[in-house]
């Protein structure tokens, strides 16, 4: 099953690309042997509208462009739902033994959220929980857990529960 994170903005040199480039990485690498690969990212600009609910609108629907049309669709939401890692892991696994979609897309908005265009396409909304990320470090946090979820499939101790 393939996989893809496609997000509004784009991370700036230095420590937080180091991080988004290392989990997705270790993610790719044992996504191979688990059925989950590849691993795919694409980063689209932040709308410069001026008001707040058009570039969310703006930036919805550059990426519903991105999403391929078979996927089943994840959102990142503050209102979504929170996972633990085991549950995440779980539902990745789902994901891929119920052969519904091809691969599993990951939408993530700019840092006005998520437009409702992404929201209404979403088989589910995940929240990273309640405290409020910048934009790339939650990119990093999704890349993290992917990877860690990938880790509790393989039965591989990174995870210590």
């Amino acid at each position: 099953m393939r996989l893809l994170i496609a997000a509004v903005g784009k991370l700036k040199q230095g420590p937080e690309r180091q991080l988004w480039t290392h989990y997705l990485g270790r993610a790719e690498a044992l996504g191979r042997n688990l059925g989950l690969s590849p691993l795919s990212s694409v980063e689209l600009p932040e709308s410069r509208a001026q008001a707040e609910s058009i570039r969310r609108s703006a930036e919805a629907e550059a990426l519903l462009t991105k999403l391929p049309k078979d996927f089943a669709v994840v959102c990142l939401d503050p209102k979504g739902k929170a996972y633990s890692s085991e549950a995440f892991s779980k539902a990745l696994a789902v994901w891929r033994d119920d052969a519904r979609a091809p691969g599993v897309a990951f939408a993530l908005g700019g840092p006005d959220g998520i437009g409702e265009a992404v929201l209404e396409r979403a088989e589910i909304s995940l929240s990273l929980g309640p405290m409020t990320l910048p934009h790339g470090l939650a990119r990093i946090v999704l890349a993290e857990q992917l990877y860690r979820a990938m880790t509790i499939l393989a039965g591989h101790p990174y995870h210590r529960a």
